[in-house]
C-alpha cells in the first residue's frame, strides 16, 4: 500500500453520492479545497463518531472554504441511510470496487481480532484547489479527527 503524500497530485475521481448523483473531485475543487476522508463502513460505531463530529463542526470547515467528502465501499443505499439517520449534510461517496481508495493508497491489508483482510485504512487528505495534496491525516482517533484537521487549517 503506497499512500499518496503531501505535494502529490490527488487522483481525480467520479463516484456516486448518497443520492445516486455523480460527483467529480475536479468539479468540487473549482470552488473550495476538499477534505477527502476515507472510512471503513457506514453506520459502525467509529465511523459514526467520526462523521457526527464532522457534521457538528461543519460550519468551521465552511468558514475555511473546505468541502467535506467521505468515501467508503458502501453501496449508495447504505450511504443514504447513514446520511439520513445521522443528519449528515456533507457528501458521502460510494467506491464499491475500491478503485479510488486504491488510487489514494488507502486500500490494503488490515488485521482485526486475529483476522487478516483487505479494507480501507482510515486516512484523510486535504486537497488544494490546484489538485495537490496539502496534508495527509493518518494519526487521529475517530473522536478527534475534526480537531486534528481544523488545527491544521488554523
Amino acid at each position: 500500500m503506497q499512500t499518496i503524500k503531501q505535494g502529490d497530485l490527488a487522483p481525480n475521481f467520479s463516484l456516486l453520492n448518497q443520492f445516486g448523483e455523480s460527483v467529480e473531485l475536479a468539479a468540487l475543487l473549482r470552488s473550495n479545497r476538499v477534505l477527502v476522508y476515507f472510512y471503513p463502513k457506514a453506520m459502525t460505531p467509529g465511523c459514526t463518531v467520526q462523521a457526527c463530529q464532522l457534521r457538528d463542526h461543519q460550519p468551521q470547515f465552511d468558514e475555511k472554504n473546505v468541502t467535506i467528502v467521505g468515501i467508503s465501499t458502501d453501496p449508495v443505499k447504505s450511504l443514504l441511510k447513514f446520511s439520513e439517520r445521522d443528519q449528515l449534510k456533507f457528501i458521502l461517496l460510494s467506491d464499491p470496487n475500491h478503485e479510488v481508495a486504491e488510487g489514494f493508497g488507502v486500500w490494503g491489508e488490515k488485521k482485526f481480532m486475529g483476522k487478516v483482510y483487505d479494507g480501507i485504512h482510515r486516512t484523510s487528505f486535504l486537497i488544494g484547489q490546484d489538485g495537490k495534496v496539502e496534508q495527509v491525516f493518518d494519526t487521529f482517533k475517530t473522536s478527534n479527527h475534526h480537531d486534528v484537521v481544523l488545527a491544521a487549517l488554523a
